[in-house]
């Protein structure tokens, strides 16, 4: 004999099926973004002295090229960040250096000391800037390799994307003039040598540079760094 739900069961059972919420497709996994090679370990070879990039992300850009017109001269390393602030230096400067030897170190710091915060001062104002430097080069010397400062490239007059406004250039980098002629650091004068092509190898409203614009920054990287290693 057949049996029948009662009519309230019936009702039940349908107003569950209805109210529940349908199964939604799992969403894609996504991809995994590949790796910055700019920032992978560098795996040295043999016989070639190391060289050590520390800098924000104009010497980010100018990393891989650098590596390149280098290759077979010298094992081209970089910080694995963007180096920041001076200030964030000295909070790093002894994990990025390590244990191992380096025979030159290319450094910079500057673009995020100008920048304007939004309690209305420099991220580092001009006094702390030149006693981080001093601090940051007297650690720097500890590891017995050739230095060499690069002046801060410039930044682009007029609204920026995103918007953030800085400091004057000039005013830092005679600061830092100054600290590396007293520590007889020598300077590898960035900001003269992008000057003239600044408006060309600059991105529009942005203090980066196109992939030619870090290809000439890092034609004068390599030529400071090859100077220092033939002398």
């Amino acid at each position: 004999m057949r049996r029948h739900l009662p009519a309230l069961s019936l009702v039940f059972l349908l107003s569950s099926l209805l109210s529940a919420p349908a199964q939604q497709p799992a969403a894609p996994a996504k991809a995994k973004r590949a790796p910055n090679p700019t920032m992978q370990p560098l795996q040295d070879v043999a016989g070639l002295p190391r060289v050590l990039l520390i800098g924000d992300s104009i010497s980010i850009g100018y990393t891989l090229p650098t590596r390149k017109l280098l290759e077979g001269k010298a094992n081209v390393h970089r910080i694995p960040a963007n180096g920041g602030p001076t200030k964030n230096g000295i909070a790093n400067l002894k994990k990025w250096l390590g244990d191992g030897k380096w025979d030159v170190i290319h450094f910079n710091w500057g673009i995020h000391d100008l920048k304007f915060m939004p309690d209305g001062k420099r991220q580092v104002e001009a006094a702390d800037y030149e006693a981080n430097l001093r601090s940051l080069v007297a650690t720097l010397k500890t590891t017995g390799a050739k230095l060499i400062w690069a002046s801060t490239t410039p930044i682009p007059e007029g609204e920026l994307n995103p918007q953030r406004k800085f400091g004057q250039v000039p005013e830092y980098n005679a600061i830092a003039a100054k600290v590396m002629t007293e520590n007889g650091v020598p300077l590898n004068d960035l900001n003269a040598w992008m000057t003239p092509r600044f408006e060309e190898l600059h991105k529009p409203k942005d203090l980066h540079y196109t992939e030619a614009g870090s290809e000439h920054l890092a034609r004068k990287v390599a030529g400071a760094i090859t100077q220092v290693l033939t002398k």
